[in-house]
């Protein structure tokens, strides 16, 4: 759920949580979706880590008057025939091939999203509820339930965002499969002894936003994006102390016509100790491009997966279609 959807996006190192407006505002600031004046679906696919694990994301909004609207979106990280060999070698020591089977392992987010527009002029907010659902083949499954809470504010062409995530602390409970564990539970001298932890745990975050959009000559378009993301822990973030970390993010996005769109962002930044023992600041930069053509929208974005040496790359596309296009 932290890594991000729409190659939009993306490609402005996720810097929108005060200027989204379209259907993927149900994941980045839920307040957005106010914005829409139609029905709105989008999907995305990624490949990441060499094409072992698979990233999709599919989502769906409409307005339900002029004031509020209504979203669902899906997202799924999985790797897929994962080789089993805990049976490999049955009661008398012989390997055997065909005891080996595959499962695989997955993570699905629902997001359920509503958004009103307030009395006051240029504040709406918004609410996500969220069901967490993770499968580890036959071996452990849970279910977890979290809650979101976004706000946009919008004065004088400038635009303010402010995404609590988690904010009521997120629970996934495990349902561990003791039979299948035990299998496994002695492969090792001393370890898997116990069984894991059946609770986890996701703390609250906050991601404060700033944005403006400046028009040039009528065709041209400029938005310029800022993005706070706060973790109430001390981490490897640019800014961390024991109350709050702070890891800042910079995105652009050069428009022509409302047709064509390049974007660019850096985020991530890390303190990063070498072997040396000397420090480092790294930094994730991405890329993007999209066009747009009556209510269709595809996007690309070129993701750092934030080892720049290695230069590890995530090439990631989205679609958005506006549904009135077809209904007109």
């Amino acid at each position: 759920m932290n890594i991000g959807v729409d190659a939009a996006a993306l490609g402005m190192a996720n810097a929108v949580t005060s200027s989204t407006n379209d259907v993927n505002a149900g994941y980045w600031n839920p307040a957005g979706l106010v914005h829409l004046e139609d029905h709105q679906f989008a999907v995305m696919h990624a490949n990441y880590f060499a094409n072992i694990a698979q990233y999709d994301y599919i989502a769906y909004s409409k307005p339900i008057d002029d004031r509020s609207a209504w979203g669902i979106s899906m997202i799924r990280f999985g790797v897929d025939d994962i080789l089993n060999t805990t049976e490999l070698i049955d009661s008398q020591g012989n390997i055997d091939y065909n005891r080996i089977s595959l499962f695989s392992t997955a993570d699905y987010g629902f997001t359920f999203s509503y958004a009103r527009k307030l009395q006051v002029p240029g504040f709406q907010y918004g609410v996500n509820a969220k069901v967490i659902r993770r499968v580890i083949g036959k071996f452990a499954s849970s279910w977890g339930f979290g809650f979101d809470i976004g706000l946009q504010f919008e004065k004088n062409d400038w635009q303010f965002g402010l995404m609590l995530r988690d904010i009521t602390t997120t629970y996934n409970v495990w349902n561990i499969d003791e039979d299948e564990y035990a299998k496994i539970a002695a492969a090792i001298p001393g370890q898997n002894q116990e069984l894991p932890e059946s609770t986890e745990i996701t703390a609250p975050k906050a991601q404060l936003g700033l944005s403006k959009k400046f028009i040039v000559r009528y065709d041209y378009s400029i938005l310029a994006a800022a993005n706070l993301n706060m973790r109430f822990a001390k981490t490897n973030d640019l800014i961390s102390t024991d109350f709050v970390s702070i890891d800042p993010a910079i995105g652009i996005e050069f428009g022509y016509t409302d047709l064509v769109f390049l974007r660019a962002g850096v985020g991530n930044f890390q303190n990063l100790v070498q072997l040396d023992s000397t420090e480092k600041i790294s930094f994730q930069p991405n890329l993007g491009l999209g066009f747009k053509y009556k209510g269709i929208q595809v996007d690309y974005a070129l993701t750092d997966l934030g080892n720049q040496s290695a230069a590890l790359y995530s090439n990631i596309f989205s679609v958005k279609v506006d549904l009135g296009l077809f209904r007109n």
